[in-house]
């Protein structure tokens, strides 16, 4: 049904986009689905040219803005050379020309120095020459100049004197003049006439290079202008364009997405041409690399050999035999494995007379798996139902029959054919055996259609029949009780017969205690009745004791058979709940047998029948002796049982009575500490006594309950306690025997923190060891 809504929205898909996915516009503007890759390549270079196309024209901008301007640095270096090599020049004439001014006899031999003897060449705009005396002051100047004779040569000129020095008309040296930058070129003039400085301005000396330089930025910012017009054009022109692209990109990722999220994908089948074109996701599907087209004959190879009959199904379509072509079928993945895809399309014939099979394919191979999984789950249910030893029988809510097992069939003596799916309950049950005796147990009285029954059939077996009724139908399981009942029936005899005993000890126990009443009343006067009393007592405790063993023959009974029942030594019985039971009989009678021994240990106590029989033994044996007895109930408890003794005690006591009290401590405290507590059993001799503790986390005992622990048949009352089986006559025995020994027995207990039981031992091995 999945694979058919499937179908059904791709199939919609599909017509909606069909002009898009298949059909090419007039324009040829935008490539169609299939042959959307074709173009890719074409679309990458068209994106490159359209992201380089800027970038390159502002790299050229650049470049030509850098070659400009390195030719206007080389330029203005040029002029700088030029005019440094003019001061040298005219440096080196001066020189030349004062060693000569004495032989002319010139009157004012700097003023003919500067006025005539450099030549106008070297006189360019904003170039001048002064003479300076020894101490720098300057003495001459030429033409426009004359403002600077009397002035410091370096202070005015901002120069460098040691630079003057070096120089000698071989090097030029920068000063300021006026705030403005100058180069200056010294020489020594003859005849000690003095040092020639001679000077240019930068300013008039660049004049020719600033012009230069305003005309190229000028052409190079309506070349950059001009440039930039058109980038944004081009961009104007390419976001319409790209803004198109993005349209029909959207469209078809629209497509691509819903065809890739539905596992499944567009074919079209040229039959002319024997070329397939497959839509991106049906490669995705395949695991192939996507191409223009891909051939019938590569595509063959791949199909299961159980799916070849499915090209005959496409030859009839594609002849006009059948409308449409609608199957499943197999091909295998580029890895190796087979998928199921699902495939509907249809023949059209094209205007240039070729004809197309176009359809969808739909990848349910996880529909096929679950398929096959819910038939293997059938298998083994049916199997399981099969197998089972009770009876089974399934219904719909018509109360058709849709399974029954061959054990069904068996115990009411049907055939195969009685129990057929679709055959009506009540047919079956008109002839099926009828059972002699039924009897509801348990269930809702008021729900007629759920509950269970003992059934007895004609051949004598008890079947537990269990039938409920479901929303989708009805259920009825049967078990075999057969063994089950027969111990069910020697289990009430023995309940009855440990009842009568109970009732009789009980009337016992009242006829005494009535007794001993009116011996409190009459004490004074009616001794002998007293003494009748204690001897019916006495008669009492020895009726108890003979009637231990016609208690016990009961009880062993009882357990005997529980305990096979709980074991199922017999074979199963068939559910939880008697199994259940059975162990609950098992314990019942357990702690029943336990509250006649401690009854008839208590008599003994009383009456003064226990004796001590004190020999010499080793009581760290003997309490991790008693640890193991105990040790299975603390496991199932999963309570840590600590003891911390000496390596060896030897102690003068009665080992029996020992262990006993031992062990009667050791199992409250598992009893009564929470799961996962601990239990601390400590042995020390102090001061000639024997001292031994027991200590538990549990729940604990209020200060109110304390004086009635240790007393025959008392135990405290809370919703810890109500939950834990016991006699009461476990700690009195424990302190009963504590004081036989003369010894002491206490008890210390705080609410939620838990209990600590301590018993003080007198050390009689020393008192023996005395007697001896």
């Amino acid at each position: 049904m999945r694979a058919d809504a499937l179908l059904a929205s791709a199939g919609d898909l599909y017509s909606k986009f069909k002009g898009i996915l298949f059909d090419q516009p007039e324009n040829g503007t935008f490539p169609t689905l299939f042959s959307r890759w074709n173009n890719a390549q074409m679309a990458s270079t068209e994106r490159f040219f359209r992201r380089a196309i800027p970038a390159l024209l502002i790299v050229f901008l650049a470049l030509v803005a850098l070659v400009r301007f390195g030719s206007l640095v080389e330029h203005r270096g040029a002029i700088e050379a030029d005019v440094a090599q003019d001061l040298r020049i005219a440096t080196r004439l001066l020189a030349a020309e004062s060693a000569l001014l004495p032989e002319k006899g010139e009157v004012n031999p700097l003023n003919a120095l500067l006025t005539s003897q450099l030549p106008e060449e070297l006189m360019q705009p904003g170039r001048f020459v002064v003479i300076s005396s020894s101490d720098g002051a300057i003495t001459a100047a030429t033409p426009g100049f004359e403002y600077l004779i009397g002035s410091d040569l370096v202070t005015r000129l901002s120069l460098s004197p040691t630079a003057i020095q070096l120089g000698h008309g071989s090097n030029t040296v920068s000063g300021f003049l006026n705030e403005e930058a100058i180069e200056t070129s010294s020489v020594e003039l003859s005849n000690g006439l003095g040092l020639a400085t001679v000077g240019q301005i930068e300013r008039p000396a660049l004049s020719s290079w600033r012009n230069a330089l305003a005309i190229n930025v000028t052409l190079f910012s309506m070349t950059s202008i001009v440039v930039l017009a058109i980038v944004l054009a081009y961009f104007r022109q390419s976001s319409r364009a790209a803004e198109a692209q993005h349209a029909y990109v959207e469209t078809h990722d629209l497509v691509d997405t819903a065809l890739s999220l539905g596992r499944s994908g567009l074919w079209d089948w040229n039959v002319s041409r024997g070329e397939i074109q497959l839509s991106r996701s049906l490669y995705e599907l395949l695991g192939f690399a996507p191409t223009a087209s891909i051939g019938f004959a590569e595509l063959e190879p791949r199909l299961h050999p159980a799916d070849l009959a499915i090209k005959s199904s496409l030859y009839r379509v594609v002849a006009g035999n059948l409308k449409s072509f609608d199957r499943t079928f197999r091909l295998r993945h580029s890895d190796g494995h087979f998928i199921w895809l699902r495939a509907r399309a249809e023949a059209t014939s094209q205007p240039n007379g070729a004809t197309h099979l176009v359809g969808i394919a739909v990848d349910v191979s996880e529909q096929q798996a679950m398929a096959e999984r819910t038939k293997q789950a059938h298998h083994r249910l049916h199997s399981a139902i099969e197998n089972i030893p009770e009876t089974f029988v399934l219904c719909d809510n018509n109360d058709d029959i849709i399974l029954a097992n061959s054990k069904y069939r068996s115990v009411f003596g049907l055939g195969e054919e009685d129990t057929r799916p679709g055959t009506n309950l009540s047919q079956v049950m008109k002839k099926s055996r009828k059972p002699i005796e039924s009897a509801r147990v348990g269930g809702n009285l008021a729900n007629r259609d759920d509950g269970a029954f003992e059934i007895k059939m004609p051949d004598g077996r008890w079947i537990l029949l269990s039938e409920r009724r479901t929303k989708d139908g009805f259920i009825a399981i049967g078990a075999d009780i057969t063994q089950l009942k027969a111990h069910q029936n020697r289990l009430h005899e023995s309940e009855r017969r440990l009842t009568d005993i109970i009732h009789t000890l009980s009337e016992t126990r009242g006829d005494a205690e009535r007794k001993a009443a009116q011996l409190e009343e009459l004490n004074q006067s009616f001794r002998i009745e007293k003494n009748r009393a204690e001897a019916a007592s006495r008669a009492k405790t020895t009726f108890l004791a003979n009637m231990s063993h016609e208690l016990r023959t009961p009880l062993n009974a009882i357990l005997g058979f529980s305990d096979i029942m709980r074991q199922q030594m017999l074979g199963p019985i068939g559910s939880e709940k008697y199994c259940g039971y059975a162990n609950d009989i098992y314990e019942s009678g357990e702690f029943l047998l336990q509250l006649i021994d401690d009854i008839l240990d208590m008599q003994k106590i009383e009456t003064g029948r226990t004796t001590i029989l004190r020999r010499v033994f080793d009581l760290t044996e003997t309490v991790a002796e008693t640890a193991r007895m105990v040790e299975a109930s603390a496991a199932k408890r999963d309570i840590d049982l600590t003891i911390d003794q000496p390596e060896r005690l030897d102690v003068y006591a009665d080992r029996r009575a020992v262990t006993q009290i031992l062990l009667n401590l050791m199992s409250n405290a598992i009893k009564f500490s929470e799961i996962g507590g601990e239990v601390r059993v400590s042995i020390k001799e102090r001061g000639g006594s024997v001292l031994l503790s027991i200590t538990d986390r549990g729940e604990g005992i209020s200060s109110s309950n304390l004086t009635k622990i240790g007393k025959p048949f008392e135990q405290t009352e809370s919703e810890w306690t109500r939950t834990k089986k016991g006699t009461g006559l476990g700690l009195a025995i424990a302190r009963s025997l504590t004081e036989l020994h003369g010894g002491r027995f206490r008890i210390a207990s705080t609410l939620g923190e838990g209990t600590i039981v301590a018993i003080r031992f007198p050390n009689t091995i020393e008192m023996q060891k005395a007697a001896a």
